[in-house]
């Protein structure tokens, strides 16, 4: 394990020396700012002092600090840094107090002035090597515009003033690496400008926004040299704390800009200005790549930010959700950078920004979709787009993960997990809201449109029983896939079925077109494969299946037979509809004809089937089947149905009874065959 940080008493182990050369000196240079204070007021309260000679002396006690700080700066160091503190804020107070209370010196000069304290405070901080000087200096040169404020905001002013004050950082950043001083740099900057976008920005003032994209680019430039060019200039290495800053700004320059394109005049422009920045990052990466001195990491940085805007430059253009998609690009690009770098900071932040990509794709799915402020063209859309893209970041990150060390398994696998179960829900997201928002545009039928959405449903479930093995999911949980079967079987029964009647009722009365109806093949279709791809993995659930002694069979074959029958239905229907008071005739028809035959070659086919395969669950299910037919047709059928009905059913019934009585005569000891543990049991009862 690396040592851990030494405490303060480690830190310092005589405490009489920490007291008196450490301690001891600030609180001194406090008190004697304080009672330089107390003495020039009670000065002013006797009258002894003007007010220009009350400016002087404060201007003098600040550069007598200064001076004595300077004749002290090599033996004693730092104490000379604290002395020139002090002086600095003796200066800054007393210019502050010269402009508002004396009026002695304009607004112009006494920012002027305040200026040159800040810039000589920065070359005192790298004559005496002390960053305290340069942070008191960088407090004080933000400080200055709201010390000579009058109230009156000129935007353009305070920006260029901030801007030469960062100027002014980054010439301090080429000669000392304090990352202190870029950070407070950045944040002031950060405030002050983001303050103004949300207050004072005037989307509808073109001159405001070419002056607001003008100084954020500006910005923008300054911050990306402030944390780089230390590095170049000693070939050393980035740490996390840079590569943080370095993303933070790229990222609230593109939001920035963003929010100040959002209005018709620069609509337009923002798939440029995302394409633009993705150019920048190119050039600045292809100038270092053949650098080898250069840090790698540095390089993949910016590799990764040119990928991440090139590929948002299109979506952006058709008016994306910008935020989404950035966060969609940006959860890829830190994995593969931390990949790269071994920044173990970045995993954890790839992982934070995954979060916040899908809350904010369901942000945007909400108000898209859900609130109907605008119309959405067919799949070419933002909420669909973006929905892709956040999929696309999803499949990209898991394919990363492959590349992960041994070192982070136990936290790989069930992020990979989760992320698997949230792709897996996102993606059939994407296409229902896709499908739910644009067919009722499209098809007037409202069963019809449920319908599609049922094919759509069991197309998904198709895949995912198709792609079971692909997905990194643990081997218990797969076998509970044979379930989505028994799910699409009920939603057929008790739902879809009577939306299908109701498709077809419509289809034939002249109401709708056949589209919906039509869709229903589609469905049956998909609803057969899955009930065959689940039917053998409930199979393969022996113990299960013994304990509920085939309960599955009675399930799944009472289903095939309510399908047929269905479909029967709709089939001599659609043959033979004349009229509107057809429809009842026709089915009460083939329900006490059609349906006996059907059932009785379905008992039938079952009885072969079990006799086949050995199996005699089949053949009891086979003969209830036939009970069943039969007390229909004696009890039920036989009133009202036509002479040609009763022939065709009792002859179809006959044959089939003797068939099935046959095979059971010429087939007995294939019955007993399968049957051993009865059969012994017989034999030792006689």
């Amino acid at each position: 394990m690396p040592p851990g940080k030494p405490g303060f008493f480690e830190r310092n182990p005589d405490m009489e020396k920490f007291i008196g050369e450490n301690l001891a000196n600030k609180i001194g240079i406090g008190i004697l700012v304080l009672g330089i204070g107390f003495f020039v007021k009670y000065a002013i309260d006797q009258d002894w002092i003007n007010e220009i000679g009350r400016v002087f002396i404060g201007i003098a006690c600040g550069g007598i600090l200064i001076g004595v700080a300077h004749r002290m700066r090599k033996t004693f160091a730092a104490f000379s840094s604290v002395l020139v503190g002090g002086g600095i804020a003796v200066l800054y107070l007393t210019i502050a107090i010269a402009f508002h209370e004396y009026h002695i010196f304009s607004q112009t000069a006494a920012f002027i002035l305040m200026v040159i304290i800040t810039g000589f405070t920065i070359v005192l901080s790298l004559a005496y090597n002390r960053i305290e000087l340069a942070v008191l200096g960088i407090l004080g040169g933000f400080a200055s515009p709201f010390m000579v404020s009058t109230g009156e905001g000129n935007y353009v002013v305070l920006f260029i003033y901030i801007l030469i004050l960062d100027v002014g950082m980054l010439v301090l950043a080429y000669y000392k690496k304090w990352n202190l001083v870029n950070i407070i740099a950045y944040i002031f900057t950060l405030i002050l400008f983001g303050s103004w976008l949300g207050a004072q920005y005037d989307a509808d003032n073109v001159s405001m926004m070419r002056g607001a994209i003008v100084f954020a680019t500006l910005f923008y430039l300054v911050f990306f040299g402030m944390n780089i060019i230390n590095n170049i200039r000693n070939r050393t290495s980035f740490k996390a704390i840079e590569i943080t800053l370095l993303l933070s700004n790229t990222f609230c320059y593109y939001a920035a800009g963003m929010y100040i394109l959002d209005n018709p005049a620069g609509e337009n422009f923002k798939g440029l200005f995302t394409a633009a920045l993705g150019v920048f990052n190119f050039i600045f990466a292809y100038s270092l790549y053949k650098n080898e001195r250069v840090d790698r990491n540095l390089v993949f940085l910016l590799i990764g930010l040119v990928l991440t805007f090139i590929s948002l430059a299109a979506p952006v253009q058709l008016e994306g959700n910008y935020i989404t998609l950035f966060w969609a690009a940006e959860a890829v690009l830190l994995l593969w950078l931390s990949q790269k770098s071994g920044i173990k900071l970045m995993k954890l932040a790839s992982v934070v920004v995954m979060g916040l990509m899908i809350i904010s794709l369901l942000m945007d799915w909400e108000q898209l979709y859900f609130d109907g402020s605008s119309e959405l063209t067919v799949i070419i859309n933002k909420a669909y787009i973006t929905g892709i893209a956040v999929l696309l970041s999803i499949a990209g990150t898991l394919y990363f993960l492959k590349f992960e060390t041994d070192e982070y398994q136990e936290y790989v696998k069930p992020y990979r997990l989760l992320l698997n179960f949230g792709g897996i829900l996102l993606l059939y997201a994407s296409q229902f809201l896709e499908l739910q928002y644009q067919l009722p545009r499209f098809v007037d039928d409202f069963a019809a449109v449920l319908i599609i959405i049922g094919c759509y449903n069991l197309l998904f479930i198709t895949g995912l029983l198709l792609a079971e093995h692909k997905l990194a999911l643990p081997a218990p949980l797969r076998q509970w896939f044979a379930g989505w079967g028994v799910i699409a079987i009920l939603s057929f029964l008790f739902f879809y079925h009577a939306q299908t009647i109701e498709a077809r009722d419509s289809y034939l009365l002249g109401n709708s077109t056949f589209t919906g109806f039509g869709f229903h093949y589609v469905y049956i279709g998909l609803l057969l494969i899955i009930s065959m791809l689940t039917l053998k993995r409930v199979q393969q659930l022996t113990s299960f299946n013994e304990s509920t002694y085939n309960a599955y069979s009675w399930f799944y074959i009472s289903f095939f037979i309510f399908l047929a029958s269905a479909e029967l239905d709709h089939t001599v229907l659609l043959i033979g509809y004349s009229d509107p008071d057809s429809i009842y005739y026709i089915l009460s028809q083939n329900h006490k004809i059609g349906f006996p035959i059907l059932w009785g070659v379905a008992s039938f086919l079952l009885i072969a089937i079990g006799l086949k395969t050995k199996k005699k669950h089949l053949r009891i299910i086979s003969l209830t089947l036939l009970l069943v037919t039969l007390v229909k047709l004696f009890v039920v059928d036989i009133r009202g149905i036509s002479e040609g009905g009763k022939i065709a059913a009792f002859i179809s019934l006959g044959i089939l009874l003797l068939v099935v009585s046959f095979m059971y005569q010429r087939l007995k000891k294939l019955l007993l065959a399968d049957e051993p543990v009865q059969n012994s049991d017989q034999t030792e009862e006689k």
